[in-house]
């Protein structure tokens, strides 16, 4: 018997409130150490790290200024998305998140689906910013003889060290991670508008909209392009969803994550949309490129000693911190996940400092396949794995639209209450969005080189799904049936 059905049996039993909804068994253990600050922070920097700083470089090469739209549009959805993620977490906070509400909505197969996909999300995600910390740390040359290979080994084990400590260090060194990365993203935003104010020459010629108009227009390419970077776009938001993990730690979610949750929009219109449209208006598109931060090519090329290496150790940093939060994710979703019987016994395991240590060192071992992959094919790494990520990203969004469309139905039931803080125009929205993110899927084989091959390792990492649910089956009857037996004692 699934977990579902016992929840559900429950609340029709019981017409139980958010205080009384069921608990994760996985959420046993943890401390409430995060404050309103970190979590606040955390939704910030979920909301810019390397897919900004690393990735819209080779997207302007490619797109042109209407990537600004394409940033605009994904980041609508992605608050969406949060939005009904934040709702759930207001009906039941807990670590596990999404893998939870699943459970409850979807039963142990959406849960067991949820979770892996999450981690392959996450894991590759974990290659992906250990290979932009070993781009970034080439880009001084007293590192270019150094492997890139090596740098990322060495990241890892660094980022590895500080996430077992406790979740308070996490905390703290998010907190610091997001203020350097908006102080950083404001100051360079005050510098462009400066340039842009006073003609200041970038690189020989004069930013502003001649810029674009002597370059091809909005969309120099055409609009194909643009729809190519879709699938990369929603890659750079995909750390949004960690305001629900976080929640599952703080003591007061019912007033964290309403604000945290609502900041998000302005948060894209602002640094998103605001840094491309800058960034178009300084230099042409074909000045980027995909193995330097935007910002870094800007600041290099007006004549400011020092400041391109000041800005790429910020996005240094930003890789960082995006690692640190892919770890810390991965550990307690693992978590909820091996406690109800779907993922390896050790990866419930937790230290004395309350971490899940276990599912911590399985990712890490997922990105010591990356710095293999580092060492194979160090050009095309970012790249490979951005676009597996994405595989795992949209699918995890996807179940939480789910999730939340079964959760507004049973609340129309009368089965259980909805906070206050509600996604609107349910169940439109969620529909809308489902198919935004099935579209942007399907634009990937119009990308023969990386997102075609990427599509086609779908049937692969289904067919691997199904042999481990058959693996795993037996193991989550037994949990559920040990669940509903102390349940009804």
């Amino acid at each position: 018997m699934s977990k579902d059905y016992v929840d559900t049996a429950q609340a029709a039993a019981t017409r139980t409130d958010a205080a009384q909804a069921p608990a994760d068994a996985g959420d046993a253990g943890y401390s409430k150490d995060l404050k309103a600050r970190h979590v606040n922070m955390i939704a910030i920097g979920g909301a810019i790290g390397t897919g900004l700083f690393l990735g819209a470089g080779g997207r302007l090469h490619n797109a042109g200024p209407a990537l600004a739209l394409a940033y605009l549009v994904c980041g609508i959805f992605a608050f969406f998305v949060v939005r009904a993620l934040g709702e759930l977490v207001l009906y039941r906070p807990s670590s596990g998140s999404f893998v939870s509400y699943a459970r409850e909505f979807l039963g142990e197969k959406g849960a067991y689906v949820a979770g892996w996909m999450y981690f392959l999300n996450w894991s590759t995600t974990g290659i992906a910013d250990i290979t932009a910390i070993a781009l970034y740390t080439h880009y001084w040359s007293m590192f270019t003889s150094i492997p890139q290979w090596t740098l990322a080994l060495i990241a890892l084990a660094v980022v590895l060290a500080v996430n077992l400590i406790s979740v308070k260090i996490f905390g703290e060194m998010e907190f610091w991670f997001a203020i350097i990365k908006v102080a950083t993203l404001v100051g360079f935003m005050l510098i462009g508008i400066f340039l842009l104010a006073t003609q200041h020459k970038v690189d020989g010629q004069t930013p502003g909209l001649s810029v674009v108009s002597d370059h091809g227009g909005v969309l120099p390419h055409g609009l194909m392009p643009v729809v190519l970077v879709m699938q990369g776009v929603i890659f750079a938001y995909a750390a949004l969803e960690l305001v629900g993990v976080a929640a599952g730690e703080t003591a007061e979610p019912e007033k964290v994550v309403p604000r945290a949750v609502n900041s998000i929009m302005w948060r894209v219109g602002l640094f998103y949309v605001g840094s491309v449209v800058l960034l178009a208006l300084l230099l042409p598109g074909s000045a980027y490129s995909a193995d330097e931060s935007s910002f870094v090519t800007v600041l290099s090329k007006i004549g400011v000693s020092g400041a391109g290496d000041v800005m790429n150790l910020v996005v240094l940093t930003a890789a960082m911190s995006s690692l640190n939060s892919g770890l810390y994710s991965t550990g307690r979703i693992l978590r909820s996940m091996a406690v109800a019987g779907s993922a390896p016994k050790f990866t419930a395991r937790m230290n004395r400092s309350q971490v899940p240590y276990g599912g911590i060192l399985l990712t890490c071992a997922v990105c010591v396949l990356g710095v293999g992959l580092n060492y194979l094919m160090p050009s095309q790494a970012f790249e490979i794995v951005l676009n597996v990520a994405s595989l795992g990203i949209i699918s995890t969004w996807v179940i939480i639209m789910l999730c939340h469309l079964i959760f507004v139905r049973r609340a129309k039931a009368g089965l259980v209450e909805r906070p206050t803080f509600r996604l609107r125009f349910s169940p439109a929205t969620e529909i809308a969005t489902i198919a935004f993110l099935l579209v942007c899927l399907g634009m990937m084989w119009n990308d023969p080189e990386v997102g075609r091959r990427t599509l086609l390792l779908i049937p692969v990492i289904a067919a691997l799904l199904t042999a481990g649910w058959f693996g795993v089956r037996r193991r989550v009857s037994r949990t559920a049936d040990q669940e509903l037996s102390q349940l009804t004692k």
